[in-house]
């Protein structure tokens, strides 16, 4: 009943019979009933009673057993607690491929991908054979990373084994492909599955929104309703991002109504937050305000950072200063909420009102997530931050920006530093930027490819305004195109012109 209720998503119930056998309400707790309860526990993310569960083996003499420390993985995984789940891996002797998975799937649910990736390729050596559960979370950890080459290997791996038939390891090759820039392949797969599910559905979607293809996400989605495949909210979910990445406002309006009104769905914060960045990309601020009026209750952090960046899309402050001060009430911790206010006062030229936000920021001790770059060459991952020099080819590489600066200038090129500190002088503006790591990758990426071959980076943060606008005259200068995937979407730049429209 333990097991069965958890396996039927019954959590509380699960966890309820449990309580009542370890209160003496039947028959005494086992090895088999402590492993049966650890799956509810961790789906609750109830880090509390996982400790107590993890006390209770120990107490009980379970500790040791491999099923029992694998469960407890999943566990801690799920609760974050990664350092403490890594900590148990390590005491387990013999490792089972179970134990394998809970550990590498722990790594990709924590964003640690090139420590999945890692242990996947030890694994490998220890001649530990994969199932579909290890590949799904590899797949998992390669679209995160953007690592093409690793992913295509996985799916040689895939074809060997024979899994290529499981709906689960065909969804997360999509999804993989879509995340890595290779829509096509993506395409490609999903057409080739016979039995398609809503996961496969979703995933497909979602790739489109990633490439700001949102004519092709909602036809994929009339498909998807005309096939009597079951929508989830997730189907919404990605529809609707599909919808504001391509600036489809009445579209999405439409699905929106129709979620509720012909599917049964009420709209949670996220189909909410999405709905605000619709209206506000568009530049329907109002409209965007009025949406969010009639939320009932508090609309919540993710709806107020989305509004606040619409506005510095659309520069207006008055808008901007409201969603802040929710914001910073409600989140006092996070930086980017900061330098977003910042940036606003500044291409406003309000330099005092954006230096009095970085000073409350400085009282606070907040500090910005470093902005970082990946690319990949010849299947080995090289990543630069802003005014990095410690890569070896360095030198080589601020002498390709220098040569690139003066063909861009030719072209028309001017640096946009509307955002930049306004005490220093426009030409160190001008060389703050042109430093930033996305620059610094497509540079090396330059020198380290034949010409004609496609450079594709991956920003673990959104793409700025000047880096955008350098990337379309590199692309055309060098008759290359650029790829560039940033924490929202991807960026295709072929010839002086983007895919996103400049609508990101």
């Amino acid at each position: 009943m333990v097991s069965g209720l958890g396996r039927s998503s019954r959590f509380e119930d699960s966890i309820g019979i449990f309580r009542r056998m370890v209160s003496g309400d039947g028959p005494k707790v086992d090895c088999t009933t402590v492993i049966s309860v650890l799956p509810a526990v961790a789906e609750l993310q109830d880090m509390r009673l996982g400790l107590e569960v993890h006390c209770l083996a120990i107490k009980l003499g379970f500790y040791s057993h491999v099923s029992v420390l694998t469960g407890l993985i999943s566990l801690y995984s799920k609760c974050g607690a990664i350092r403490s789940a890594n900590l148990l891996f390590g005491q387990i002797a013999e490792k089972t491929l179970a134990s394998w998975n809970a550990m590498i799937s722990g790594y990709a649910q924590n964003g640690l991908t090139e420590a999945a990736v890692s242990l996947f390729q030890e694994m490998q050596m220890s001649n530990v054979s994969p199932n579909p559960v290890t590949i799904t979370s590899i797949l998992s950890a390669c679209a995160q990373l953007g690592a093409l080459s690793l992913g295509q290997w996985v799916h040689g791996l895939i074809k060997s084994n024979k899994f290529d038939s499981n709906i689960y390891v065909s969804t997360a090759l999509i999804d993989m492909y879509a995340k890595c820039g290779s829509i096509v392949e993506a395409r490609r797969l999903f057409e080739s599955i016979p039995n398609k599910n809503d996961v496969t559905w979703n995933a497909m979607i979602s790739g489109y929104g990633l490439h700001g293809h949102g004519q092709e996400a909602l036809k994929l989605f009339h498909e998807m309703v005309s096939s009597g495949t079951p929508l989830t909210r997730i189907t919404f979910l990605s529809i609707l991002h599909a919808c504001s990445h391509s600036g489809l406002v009445k579209e999405g309006e439409q699905i929106f109504k129709s979620m509720k009104r012909d599917h049964g769905f009420e709209p949670i914060s996220e189909h909410n937050a999405c709905m605000v960045d619709i209206l506000g990309r568009a530049g329907k601020l109002k409209e965007a305000l009025d949406f969010i009026e009639g939320i009932p209750g508090d609309p919540g952090t993710p709806i107020w950072s989305t509004l606040l960046g619409a506005c510095m899309v659309h520069k207006d402050t008055n808008v901007a200063r409201m969603a802040s001060e929710k914001l910073f009430e409600s989140d006092p911790g996070n930086m980017g909420y900061y330098v977003l206010m910042s940036n606003i006062y500044s291409s406003d030229k309000n330099y005092p009102g954006a230096a009095f936000v970085r000073q409350v920021a400085k009282k606070r001790n907040l500090s910005k997530t470093p902005g970082c770059t990946l690319i990949e060459i010849h299947q080995k991952p090289h990543v630069f931050k802003a005014g990095d020099w410690s890569h070896p080819l360095s030198r080589a590489i601020y002498a390709e920006l220098e040569r690139l600066n003066g063909k861009m200038k030719e072209a028309g090129y001017q640096a946009e530093t509307m955002t930049s500190l306004h005490d220093v002088e426009e030409e160190e503006k001008e060389l703050m930027v042109n430093v930033h790591s996305e620059k610094l990758a497509i540079a090396f990426g330059l020198l380290s490819t034949e010409p004609g071959t496609e450079i594709r980076i991956f920003k673990n943060l959104r793409i700025c305004l000047d880096c955008h606008t350098a990337s379309k005259y590199i692309s055309r200068v060098t008759q290359r195109v650029i790829v560039a995937r940033d924490a929202n979407r991807f960026h295709r730049f072929e010839d002086g012109v983007c895919s996103c429209g400049d609508y990101w």
